[in-house]
């Protein structure tokens, strides 16, 4: 019985191993799954038959199968797992008393005679062994610990235990002076208290409703916000809760995104020790508004604004309530506040404006806009009129230098994101772009594009770091650090937007829909961290059987590398729009001249549909499936 069962199993793995290589290899696949099915069907038919011969056959399908998974990934584990574990188990089971011994003449339960699988078991043990003792993916280094710069800028004059930006300073290091924790200490670090904020999902919540904050330390109070931003002080030392607002945000289901990544603070300094509204938190709300609340009480500073709040809906060419919004903190400098904001992409083809726009720090009037569609009138926008629609915007955060007068913003995409119709010059211009602006006058000094005609989502999405960088010949230039969704760290001076390493232009690949194009170079800066271009051994999955399928799902793709265009058919886009950065950016030392990121590498499918073939309103699409909605003519819907 366990003989047949066995074959019958075999025989089934073989038909599906079989039909799913043919379907690989007629894709341009590898042809080692219909090997592998044959192989097993063969065997199959030999141990129904209770021939010695089918152990014998696997042991050489084991043997084959191992050098093949080498040669493909080499000895790392994770990925020669998914290729062998299956044969393996079946080969364990093959030396089973409750199979071998049938296969003897004399009904033996002898294993060292089918020394051929006996051995090819050994070796895959052996190997898999060895495999889980290193790691392919670790790369040696040393940190170098002398400093470069021993007086290096670090962006004002923060006290060295306080972190009073979202990037501690206006410069956006995220690096603290403070040398009292130690590689030699850091391990004994206990826990002094926790504190949870009571913010916790909603069964009405949108599916990207997430825990983004980074608090700030100013004297002994962390100022912080939650999803749902709620703004909330709390003593440094104990934890305990100062005060808490709740600006009683209302759910809404157009809204794409339900966080908040952090406040901004002020200290008036004009104001006299005791003044109401002396030191400010100032609080971006998923509703649109921005807050200015006490930072001692928190109470609201009715004299900023409107009563304490600034409606960043005015001026928006349109109104549905949920599709603009602020999720991170504005810039504060020269007297202003200076606020971005957060479109819901591909949602519609008539989105709000990305204008970025400075307001009086005390006051809460506008000072300034700077619209990329109309990018040299920064003046105040008239009464009754309104910004341009579906304009690049910044949804993420910025960085000034005050001492010359800039503030370096990064730059989203248009609205559809994967379609490049209908963009006008400035959109072409400044989408997905590190831009320099004049503080005072709201200007653009400089622009550095960083995709060109962006068909991806390739939205800068983190802030820029600032830094004085130290060249080889003692030099030092004000340099600036800007990390990308695909992989590059662009480092320009800060001053002029030039690049300080080389950044050169690489054919990049087309194949767009008809009414589109693509950019035939694309801009890659000589320090990333851009993923090698995908291949089929690749692909990965639990088993055998699934890597299959991925290799087959993989294959179906249309798929050049990186700045594959979206396509009616389906492409791989990778790294995908969650970036190899995203808006956690990157951390430099300015002493050491060290920078610190943690890349990421996420695949994503985009696949264009043609109007006439999207489902009527309220029925589901096809699963696994991001839509764009696109027809022949340069019109489109999203």
């Amino acid at each position: 019985m366990a003989i047949r069962l066995t074959s019958l199993a075999l025989m089934l793995l073989a038909l599906m191993l079989a039909g799913g290589g043919a379907w690989l290899i007629a894709l341009g696949g590898s042809p080692y799954y219909l090997m592998a099915g044959i192989v097993l069907g063969v065997t199959a038919i030999l141990l129904f038959r209770r021939s010695a011969a089918a152990l014998a056959l696997y042991g050489a399908l084991i043997a084959v199968t191992l050098i093949w998974a080498i040669w493909e990934v080499g000895f790392d584990w994770w990925q020669l797992g998914p290729r062998g574990g299956v044969i393996i188990v079946l080969g364990l089971w093959l030396l089973t008393p409750w199979v071998a011994r049938p296969l003897d003449p004399q009904h033996a339960y002898r294993p060292t005679r089918h020394w051929t699988l006996l051995a090819a078991m050994l070796a895959s043990i052996a190997v898999a062994s060895y495999s889980m003792t290193v790691d392919p993916y670790d790369h040696a280094g040393t940190l170098p610990s002398a400093p470069v710069a021993p007086a290096a800028e670090l962006g004002g004059s923060v006290p060295p235990g306080e972190w009073q930006q979202y990037g501690r300073t206006l410069y956006g290091q995220r690096y603290s002076p403070l040398a009292q924790i130690t590689t030699d200490n850091v391990g004994r670090l206990a826990v002094a208290w926790t504190y949870e904020t009571g913010d916790t999902r909603r069964p009405t919540d949108v599916n990207e409703t997430i825990y983004e904050v980074t608090p700030l330390k100013i004297k002994n109070a962390l100022y912080l916000c939650t999803p749902h931003n709620l703004a909330i002080a709390l003593d440094a030392t104990t934890g305990a809760e100062k005060w808490r607002y709740d600006p009683k945000v209302a759910d809404n289901p157009n809204r794409q995104h339900q966080t908040c990544r952090g406040v901004s603070y002020y200290a008036d300094p004009a104001a006299t020790a005791g003044q109401a509204c002396a030191e400010r938190i100032y609080l971006p709300t998923s509703d649109a508004r921005l807050i200015a609340l006490d930072a001692s009480n928190g109470a609201v500073c009715a004299s900023f604004g409107d009563k304490g709040t600034i409606n960043l809906e005015q001026g928006m060419p349109f109104h549905p309530a949920g599709f603009y919004y602020s999720t991170s903190p504005p810039a504060i400098a020269d007297g202003k506040i200076i606020v971005g904001g957060a479109v819901n992409d591909n949602y519609s083809t008539s989105e709000q404006s990305g204008v970025i726009r400075a307001y009086d720090i005390a006051t809460g009037a506008l000072i300034l806009n700077w619209d990329s569609a109309n990018p040299a009138d920064t003046k105040p926008l008239a009464p009754g009129k309104t910004y341009t629609a579906n304009s690049p915007n910044s949804w993420s955060i910025a960085s000034v230098d005050e001492t010359l007068g800039l503030i370096y913003l990064p730059l989203g995409n248009k609205v559809p994101d994967q379609l490049g119709m209908d963009r006008s010059v400035n959109v072409e211009i400044y989408s997905s772009s590190i831009v320099a602006l004049d503080l005072k006058t709201g200007q653009v000094r400089w622009v550095r594009q960083t995709v060109h005609h962006d068909l991806w989502d390739m939205d800068v999405p983190a802030q820029p770091s600032l830094f004085d960088m130290t060249k080889p010949d003692g030099s030092v230039v004000p340099a600036l650090a800007g990390a990308t969704k695909q992989g590059d760290i662009y480092v320009l001076d800060r001053r002029s937007g030039e690049p300080l390493i080389a950044v050169i232009e690489v054919p990049a690949p087309g194949g767009t829909i008809p009414a589109d194009k693509a950019s035939p170079t694309q801009p890659l800066s000589g320090f990333s961290f851009m993923p090698r271009k995908l291949e089929g051994k690749d692909m990965w999955g639990v088993t055998m059987l699934d890597q299959l399928v991925c290799r087959i799902a993989f294959a179906r793709l249309t798929y050049e590398g990186r700045y594959t265009p979206p396509s009616l058919n389906g492409s791989l886009i990778y790294p995908g729009n969650f970036g190899t950065f995203n808006w956690g950016g990157i951390a430099v030392d300015p002493v050491r001249q060290v920078m610190f990121g943690m890349p990421t590498y996420l695949a994503f499918t985009s696949r264009l549909v043609p109007r006439d073939q999207i489902p009527p309103k309220g029925q589901r699409r096809p699963a696994n499936r991001v839509s764009i909605a696109t027809t022949a003519p340069p019109t489109a819907s999203s």
